[in-house]
């Protein structure tokens, strides 16, 4: 293979490689009682494809996704669509606000552990080459962090697979 394959190849595939970023909630102080979260978020770029990454102690708390008004009365979803690793992942799939609480308790109602955050459309990544946009990836809205992984690893070797084939030839 040529150094110019390889330049081309590395164009395509560096982009994607770095464009989604992890949030970790929390920063250092993870996902616990009587943090401002709001404040946390508070001019954050939250882009499609990003990953919120939730820590706290197993058992001590868990995340769920809910809509507004669940947001805003602590109204928790059933305990089946609850995250519990304490290492929780979730993809920002798509752009618009997205609302999360613990369920555990009172730690939503009376030490506001809530989050919310509004997610932004994935802008392109300048190439140096011009070349037709990979098909946007398959994600579930929320995964744990082993589907995140999965995703981080396909995607980009899906681009390499299609920039070897236009190049050579099927």
């Amino acid at each position: 293979m040529s150094f110019r394959h390889v330049f081309i190849i590395l164009a395509i595939i560096s982009p994607v490689m770095v464009s989604a970023k992890d949030f970790i909630v929390g920063d250092e102080k993870g996902w616990t009682l009587s943090f401002d979260y709001q404040a946390w978020a508070q001019g954050k770029d939250f882009r499609v494809g990003d990953r919120l990454v939730f820590k706290y102690p197993v058992g001590v708390h868990n995340v769920f996704k809910v809509n507004g008004t669940g947001f805003q009365n602590c109204i928790k979803p059933p305990l089946s669509e609850a995250l519990t690793s304490g290492n929780d992942t979730i993809v920002l799939a798509t752009p618009g606000r997205k609302w999360y609480i613990c369920g555990v308790g009172r730690h939503c109602a009376a030490a506001s552990m809530k989050l919310f955050i509004n997610v932004n459309a994935d802008s392109p990544a300048p190439t140096m080459t011009p070349s037709p946009s990979p098909s946007p990836s398959q994600s579930m809205p929320y995964a744990n962090s082993a589907y995140g992984s999965i995703r981080n690893v396909l995607h980009p070797a899906m681009v390499v697979l299609v920039a070897l084939v236009s190049i050579f030839g099927a």
